[in-house]
């Protein structure tokens, strides 16, 4: 199998902005997850946090953010969005965020998936952080994508104990 060249950088090592001009528009996806370890006081507080309610501020906040993502990674190209999905959920004694993210361009949209977990797991850390310092953002993963010249990618799933 070949293996894939990385294609920002300029033959004299400078990096560029890839250059899409010649790829044809697609129906592309990518969903992407963040998990936040809040203590057992914290994740019980949730509801009464006097800065409102965290984890939709974070999901709202993953939404904008993954509408910014090429002004906030230097050599992403802007993308007409079609569907930002950010989910919030209790797991575990966690916040597990999950993101789905869908276009029709001539690139993917994995990066506006992984900033809205990452963004969404940000904001819960800053909605949380007077209650506790010591919250943990914890794997920011892309789950899956689909479209596009590489084809499809599905993150096959962890023994239990590797969590």
């Amino acid at each position: 199998m070949k293996r894939p060249t990385l294609s920002h950088y300029r033959p004299d090592g400078s990096v560029q902005m890839v250059d899409v001009s010649g790829k044809a528009v697609t129906s592309r996806s990518a969903s992407a997850r963040a998990r936040v370890k809040l203590s057992a006081a914290v994740l019980r507080g949730l509801g009464a946090n006097p800065k409102g309610d965290a984890l939709e501020v974070a999901r709202l906040a993953g939404i904008m953010a993954a509408k910014k993502t090429a002004e906030l990674i230097p050599l992403c190209h802007p993308l007409p969005l079609r569907r930002i999905e950010v989910e919030a959920r209790i797991v575990r004694g966690e916040v597990r965020l999950t993101s789905t993210v869908e276009t029709e361009a001539v690139t993917g949209v994995e990066m506006e998936a992984l900033t809205a977990v990452a963004v969404a797991a940000l904001t819960v850390y800053d909605m949380c952080k007077a209650l506790d310092k010591s919250i943990e953002i914890r794997e920011i993963v892309l789950l899956e994508k689909t479209g596009g010249k590489s084809g499809p990618f599905r993150r096959t799933a962890r023994p239990a104990t590797a969590r």
